[in-house]
């Protein structure tokens, strides 16, 4: 109560805040939920609800975070002259948030540079290396509901920062007063005397050329029908300019998708895991009838895809196209003879199994990696560090991101497109889709399945049932789940792996997971989100057919609930 009257009585920059506040005086619930902490930086930076509040992002806690960063950045620079790249995507305040970031970096005697429009992700990732800045700044929340916003920092390397700079941030800024500690001059200013710099068509250019450089066809891929949707993101220049070049023409954008709104008005939840956000995609392929919808999320780092099977769109899973990507890049470069000596893949503790068949086949090393890009980020500077980038081949998350290259370290869906228009385009020339290249490596592989349950916990209660769910589960592990014995376990936060009595030491960085496999040969895992307030529980079957699989995961979601005590 005490700090919601000092922003009461304190007069704000943004009108709407002095609004909210007044509009919630006498709502104790109200109050409590925009004050009771602060927003909480970590590596995936900070995100949560547009609004008034210390649990809010706004200017405030925008300006704050960006004094802590640069903090941080002076605290390490030994003195060097410093920089910050800076984009923003469609987000409802994300131009006046870029903007009074690289206010209070100017302020700071640290050299911002900011795209004049809205990037992908990716494009930040690229700006930092290409630019040669010791931090970046994206503002974005990626693809959660409208009413977010979020604040990405980056390092020197392109990657999200590490939890030890992350912690680092957070201390510098945790020591700061959000209204008296806080440097800024104002924008136009920093522009006016060179503290800030729009970035040009130059590193726009060289990210495209840098993404095209990794492509796998060497013919146009113009035998493709196309409907794309950038979800009212940031996708939409640089996607159509990497299929053009790699020769996909016949591109039909959803019209009510196709500009930037921070509303989302056609798709609340604009995430393309989910089949709501394509409808109107959909809708619009049941009229033209194309070999494929893509559908980049707000962020343009994580893409999503509906086949034409026989007139039917059907939706591939993260993990269906990861596989997909990684048998069809080891074998046109097995085809081409250039698949390099001892190549590597990477993805994460959640993804599919299947992918270890697979790399076995082509004499690929699978590094597994936790959830978060920037893990296989650091994966593929530490071969880079050994004089061989040539082994990467690809990265993939389950949750729709793919990376096929070093010229950036984070998930990337421009060059997801650009590889999954060439894989469709591969599989057209031999008369088969995509869903019957998936089918054939299922005949070739088993039937294996994954699928994810979503569980929500809002607000401060919210926050504390998460923690008491996971203390729960580590003090009280089930012996069984659906009917089946639970044969090992994993804790990635005690850094322990136990089967049967035996245990072994994980060698990953500590990180709240817990992992259970299963007599059947099952496994799931359980861990709450880092950007959202919701516990994931992943599932993993493999059967003899696609019907024992899809039971597997069946039973397995049944008794989700009770696992978690709710």
């Amino acid at each position: 109560m005490t700090e919601y009257e000092r922003w009461l009585s304190t007069p704000l920059d943004d009108p709407d805040l002095t609004e909210e506040l007044r509009s919630i005086e006498g709502k104790p619930e109200e109050i409590n939920d925009r004050f009771y902490r602060d927003l909480e930086f970590g590596t995936g930076g900070l995100r949560g609800v547009l609004g008034a509040g210390t649990n809010r992002m706004n200017v405030y806690t925008v300006r704050k975070a960006t004094q802590g960063l640069a903090n941080y950045l002076i605290k390490h620079g030994k003195g060097k002259e410093l920089s910050v790249a800076i984009a923003h995507d469609s987000r409802n305040k994300g131009v006046l948030f870029a903007r009074e970031s690289a206010a209070v970096l100017a302020a700071n005697g640290i050299k911002a540079y900011l795209y004049p429009q809205l990037m992908p992700t990716p494009a930040l990732s690229f700006a930092v290396r290409h630019l040669h800045c010791d931090a970046g700044i994206c503002v974005t929340a990626s693809h959660n509901p409208a009413k977010y916003n979020g604040y990405k920092a980056y390092g020197s390397d392109g990657c999200q920062v590490t939890e030890g700079m992350a912690d680092g941030i957070m201390a510098a800024i945790e020591a700061l007063d959000i209204f008296h500690d806080v440097k800024k001059i104002p924008f136009e200013e920093a522009l006016k005397n060179g503290d800030a710099e729009y970035i040009g068509e130059e590193t726009v250019s060289a990210f495209i050329d840098a993404v095209h450089a990794m492509s796998i066809l060497p013919k146009p891929a113009d035998n493709l029908k196309l409907v794309y949707t950038p979800l009212n993101g940031s996708g939409k220049m640089c996607v159509l300019r990497i299929l053009d070049k790699i020769g996909v023409k016949d591109v039909t954008v959803v019209p009510e998708q196709s500009e930037p709104d921070g509303n989302f008005p056609t798709c609340p939840y604009p995430n393309p895991e989910i089949r709501e956000a394509l409808q109107k995609g959909l809708e619009l392929c049941e009229k033209i009838q194309p070999d494929l919808l893509l559908a980049t999320d707000p962020d343009c780092d994580r893409v999503g895809i509906a086949v034409n099977q026989h007139g039917e769109y059907i939706l591939m899973t993260g993990n269906e196209v990861g596989i997909l990507l990684l048998n069809f890049i080891a074998q046109c470069k097995k085809e081409n003879g250039v698949l390099p000596k001892d190549p590597v893949a990477v993805t994460t503790i959640v993804s599919t199994d299947m992918v270890d068949d697979i790399a076995k086949d082509y004499g690929i090393e699978i590094r597994r990696v936790l959830t978060g890009f920037k893990y296989i980020g650091d994966q593929i500077a530490s071969l880079e560090a050994e004089g061989h980038p040539e082994r990467y081949l690809l990265g993939f998350e389950e949750s729709y991101g793919y990376l096929s290259g070093g010229y950036v370290r984070d998930k990337d869906a421009v060059n997801g497109s650009m590889l999954i228009c060439q894989m469709a385009s591969y599989y057209k020339e031999k008369g088969m889709t995509l869903v019957d290249a998936i089918s054939e490596l299922y005949g070739k592989y088993g039937f294996y399945k994954n699928d994810l349950s979503n569980f929500a916990f809002e607000g401060e209660d919210g926050m504390k049932q998460m923690n008491a769910i996971m203390d729960g589960l580590r003090k009280d592990p089930p012996a069984e789940i659906a009917g089946v014995k639970v044969i090992g376990r994993s804790d990635y936060l005690l850094s322990v792996r136990t089967d049967g009595t035996e245990k072994t030491p994980i060698s990953l960085p500590k990180s709240n997971v817990l992992e259970y496999r299963l007599e059947s040969g099952s496994k799931l895992i359980v861990r709450p989100s880092g950007t959202e307030p919701k516990i994931k529980i992943y599932y993993s079957g493999k059967g003899k057919t696609k019907a024992e699989s899809e039971s597997i995961i069946a039973s397995m979601k049944a008794a989700a609930t009770a696992l978690l005590g709710l």
